[in-house]
C-alpha cells in the first residue's frame, strides 16, 4: 500500500523536493551574511524585547530561565510568520509556473512551509546551543516538544492555505495579515 502511494505521489514528491531546495537556496543567495540572517534576526528581536521588558518593565524577571522561554517563543512565531506571510502571494506570484507545467498547486505551498520547516530546525539548535549555555534542566515533558512542532507545521500550512486562496481573488489578504500578526504577537503569551 507504501509503494502504491508512493508511486503516484513519486512527480509530486520529486517536485516538492526541487522546490524546497530552490526556495532555501534563493533566499539568501545574494546576501553577505547569507543563512546567519534567519539566526540573526530572532537574535535582534530578542535582545530588543529582552531589554526592554525585563530592564525597563520588569517583566519575566520572576520566571526562571525567561530568556530562554523568549528566545524560544520568538523562534517558533518567527517560523508561523514565515509560513503564513511568505504564502499569501506565492499562488499568484508563481501563477506562470502553474500555467506552463500541470502539478497539484498545494506543492508550491508546501515547498514554502518546508523550507521554513527547514529554518526552524536550525533555529532549534541554535536554541539548544543556548540552553546549555544558561544550563537549563530539560524535563521529560520536553519530550512532547516534537508533537507541538508537529501541531504548529500543521495550524501553520492550514491557514497559509487559507491565506493564499484567498489572496487570488482579494489582494487584500496580504494587508490585512500583515496588521493582523502584528497584533498577534503582542497577544500572545510570547512575552509573559
Amino acid at each position: 500500500m507504501f509503494k502504491k502511494m508512493t508511486n503516484r505521489y513519486r512527480y509530486t514528491i520529486i517536485l516538492l523536493k526541487q522546490l524546497v531546495k530552490t526556495d532555501f537556496k534563493i533566499r539568501y543567495q545574494n546576501s553577505i551574511l547569507g543563512y546567519l540572517w534567519s539566526l540573526l534576526r530572532p537574535l535582534a528581536l530578542f535582545i530588543i524585547l529582552y531589554v526592554v521588558f525585563t530592564k525597563f518593565l520588569k517583566i519575566g524577571t520572576a520566571v526562571p530561565h525567561y530568556p530562554v522561554y523568549l528566545l524560544l517563543g520568538i523562534v517558533l512565531w518567527n517560523y508561523f510568520i514565515e509560513v503564513t506571510t511568505g504564502s499569501v502571494s506565492v499562488i499568484v506570484s508563481k501563477g506562470d509556473i502553474m500555467r506552463k507545467i500541470n502539478f497539484p498547486r498545494y506543492v508550491i505551498i508546501l515547498a514554502g512551509s518546508f523550507s521554513a520547516l527547514i529554518n526552524l530546525f536550525l533555529n532549534l539548535i541554535v536554541i539548544g546551543v543556548f540552553m546549555y549555555l544558561s544550563n537549563v534542566e530539560i524535563r521529560p515533558v520536553a519530550l512532547l516538544f516534537p508533537l507541538l512542532v508537529i501541531e504548529l507545521f500543521v495550524f501553520s500550512l492550514s491557514v497559509a492555505f487559507f491565506l493564499s486562496a484567498a489572496f487570488v481573488r482579494y489582494r487584500d489578504v496580504s494587508y490585512i495579515w500583515e496588521v493582523c500578526v502584528q497584533g498577534a504577537f503582542y497577544a500572545t503569551p510570547i512575552l509573559y
